[in-house]
């Protein structure tokens, strides 16, 4: 069930250029919220009128807390950037729904900004399987960020478009150099890579699940903004485009048009 309150911040720090991680009070939220679920975050100025979604990277059930790590990109994120310990901010959620973890060996797959939902799906799958079944795949421009708590759930590879670490190349590649495997897939990240993800479990029959970054105005399914495509059909040949924000953020990949 989701809230709107003033979440109080407990803590804010710059873990990499323009990304941040925001650690806020919010108990209610806390207790319902899952891996691949969202918040949306509203503005103290009064003329940003649309909240900024953030996914989920940490859940702290035991204190009321959660984890945001996000990146700065524009007014609205770069005021987030200036809260400090004791302030407070309204925000709505959990939003969306989760990755519904699984039982087996499995492709934990983040890019960019995609990365930070995939830490409370390791944890929370670390909880349940033998961290030997968790291979987390990561995939960055250079610059690394959330590295050590994602080796703390599961193996972690790394993958740089520059080769500075890792693989040189996508997080595909970083699946192929080491000869992976898995028999389910959760995936977040930029649509490119989602789509390739995407054809990869087709070729392998593996199942796959992908969180999409869309724009979202609303967060809560009404403005029709997060659009889409899907391979559903009604009785009379028409397709049922999905809402990111309601029906997703997270999609078996087969549901969906990329």
């Amino acid at each position: 069930m989701k809230s709107r309150e003033f979440a109080k911040v407990a803590e804010q720090e710059k873990i990499a250029s323009d990304i941040y991680s925001l650690w806020i009070e919010a108990s209610g939220i806390a207790a319902e919220a899952k891996p691949g679920q969202f918040l949306s975050l509203y503005s103290a100025d009064q003329s940003r009128m649309l909240p900024r979604p953030i996914s989920i990277c940490e859940i702290d059930r035991e204190h009321g807390r959660l984890r945001l790590v996000y990146r700065t990109v524009g007014a609205g994120t770069e005021e987030f950037s200036r809260l400090k310990a004791g302030d407070r901010i309204e925000v709505l959620g959990p939003l969306g729904n989760g990755f519904p973890l699984k039982k087996g060996k499995a492709f934990l797959i983040g890019g960019g900004i995609g990365i930070p939902p995939m830490v409370q799906a390791a944890k929370e799958l670390a909880g349940q399987e033998d961290p030997s079944m968790i291979q987390v795949i990561a995939g960055y421009r250079s610059e690394q960020f959330l590295t050590q708590e994602l080796s703390a759930y599961g193996t972690l590879y790394i993958a740089t478009e520059d080769g500075s670490a890792g693989t040189k190349g996508t997080v595909l590649d970083a699946v192929r150099e080491h000869a992976l495997d898995a028999e389910v897939i959760y995936a977040c990240g930029p649509r490119p890579m989602l789509r390739a993800v995407k054809e990869y479990a087709e070729e392998h029959g593996i199942e796959c699940w992908i969180s999409m970054e869309e724009r979202m105005a609303c967060g809560i399914g009404a403005c029709l903004a997060c659009v889409c495509g899907s391979t559903e059909v009604d009785g009379h040949s028409h397709v049922k485009n999905k809402r990111v924000c309601k029906d997703g953020p997270v999609f078996l990949s087969t549901e969906v048009e990329l």
